[in-house]
This record gives C-alpha cells, structure tokens and sequence, in this order.
C-alpha cells in the first residue's frame, strides 16, 4: 500500500486526504490476476489515503451511482457521501478465483470517535471540518456495505488500515484482514532470530502512545521479553506518551534525526541518520559493557 498509494508520495505542502485515491491498489490486483496470481497479499500501512477502498472498488469494476442514478467518480473520500447505491455486477470474475490475504493494524477500526478518520485524518494534511466530514462519510459507506454485504465494517478489526482501504477490501471482495504481525510471522522466522540473538532493534515511523497497540515495535518486544532479551527502538519521530513503551517491553528508544529537518529532508537522509544513530546506541551500549567488566574484574572498586 505504502508503495502504490502512500503519504510519502505526496508533497507536505499538498496533503488533503479528501482528493487521494487507492485506484492504484485496484490496478495492482487487477496486474495481479492477469499474471495468474493464485494468492494476493497486501500490506496496510503509511497510506496517503483516506477512500474507504472506493478507489480500489472503482479499478476492480465496481460502479458508483448518486440518488439522480448518475455515475459517479470517486476522487478520494470527498465523494463518499454523495453515493446512492453501489453496483458489484461488473467486478473482474477472476477475484473469486484467487485468496486475498489482507495484513493490517489490528486496532484501527473504519467509523466512532476512534475511527480512521479522526485518529489519522490530521497527519495526513485534514482539516478539523475535513475530518468530521471524512468521519460522516465512513458513517455511510459502512451503511452502504451492510446493505450489500450483510456485515457491519464499521467496528471490523483493522477495517480502519490505510485510510479505510481494510473495509473496502472485506467488503467490495470479501478479501480476509489479519493482524499484520501475524501475516510477517508466516514469512520470516522471527522468534528464532531473536531467541539467538544478544540484543534486538526494531524500528517505526513514530514511537508514541500507540506503538503498543499492536504495532511491530510493540510485537517485536513482547518475544523479545519471552527470552529475557533487551530492546531498543529507533524511531523518526518520538511522539506524545512514548514513555508508554517501556511497559510493552521497549526498553529504550531513540530518534535517528540529528537536529530539526523538514520532511522531505528526513526521508532523504533517513539511510544516513538511521547508520549513524545505530553507531552511537552501539557505542554507548559498549561502554556499558565495559563498565560491567571493569565491575566483574574488580568488584571491590564499585562505579559511582
């Protein structure tokens, strides 16, 4: 998602979640399905978006119509509200044919004072109005999808990921939202690697208050503690009650940027500060090693 519809794509100075589109995630299972793709799995994350899955459903075949039966083009969220009725008859058949896995934030639910829109409308360039708005017409598209579907998405596990991409995805085409950790476990042996390992680093965008929730950081240092091994989180960004974290296990963190930067300049360097702020965590970490060599060695001279 990050790669085909992500906030990183769009200048700072021209964010309105309301005029973003996830027409490229559509595009990219339709490539999918003509390459006879037998399984499709998508990441949720950092998207720069906030359609509820509109998008994707208009690339995929689905079609939009307002209360005067006129088609409708959906240009991102904005146009949410003005749908009367929705018509799946056109959906590209071949979607019923592969398993369409979804890897999402599990705590991020599409509608409420929690919804998508109010939790992340504000870092992706809305307006307070633009986010109440955004909210009202998730209230709707979750209406629209009950009456299609049967299933109310407005509270669905991880129905909120990507700007509400995850309800759009279980609803336009019945895909299946899983807790993202959980799709990374399949892939990649993690508890192994950390099992074996002395110290272990992970990483996010920003660590703050909802890094616990669910989020990789948090994943990660909970087996991390399983075999009584340290953690330290790198982050851009360290962000309102951070200190939060170390209850889940984070026993410190740190940001890779050096002095105040613009955004853009941040993603540039981003490779550069990440290399040296990993060389210093481990300088200061091998002078405590030494400080408890020193101790070991010599017990009766204590350091103060």
């Amino acid at each position: 998602m990050a790669a085909i519809a992500g906030l990183r794509h769009v200048p700072y100075d021209q964010r309105n979640p309301l005029y973003t589109t996830t027409y490229g995630i559509g595009e990219t299972i339709i490539e999918a399905l003509n390459n006879n793709a037998e399984r499709i799995l998508i990441g949720c994350g950092d998207s720069g978006t906030s359609d509820g899955g509109s998008g994707m459903a208009q690339a995929i075949g689905v079609k939009f119509y307002d209360k005067n039966n006129e088609l409708l083009n959906i240009t991102g969220g904005v146009d949410i509200g003005n749908i009367h009725h929705i018509d799946m008859s056109e959906i590209d058949p071949h979607i019923q044919n592969v398993s369409i896995d979804v890897a999402v934030n599990w705590k991020n639910v599409l509608c409420s004072e929690s919804g998508v829109a109010k939790v992340f409308g504000p870092q992706k360039g809305a307006s307070k109005e633009d986010v109440q708005l955004l909210s009202n017409n998730f209230d709707h598209l979750a209406k629209l999808l009950k009456q299609l579907t049967g299933t109310d998405l407005s509270y669905v596990n991880g129905g909120g990921a990507s700007g509400g991409l995850g309800a759009g995805l279980a609803g336009f085409i019945g895909a299946e939202l899983h807790p993202r950790f959980d799709i990374i476990r399949k892939y990649i042996e993690i508890s192994d690697a950390i099992q074996t390992a002395d110290i272990v680093i992970t990483a996010e965008g920003c660590i703050d208050y909802q890094t616990p929730n669910d989020k990789i950081p948090s994943e990660v240092a909970r087996i991390a503690k399983q075999y009584d091994k340290p953690v330290i989180a790198f982050a851009g960004t360290i962000g309102k009650k951070a200190s939060l974290n170390y209850e889940s296990g984070i026993d410190a963190y740190a940001s890779i940027i050096p002095k105040p930067a613009t955004l853009e300049k941040s993603m540039t360097d981003a490779a550069k500060w990440l290399e040296k702020c990993t060389e210093n965590t481990i300088r200061q970490i091998m002078i405590g090693t030494q400080l408890a060599r020193n101790i070991e060695e010599s017990p009766e001279q204590s350091v103060k």
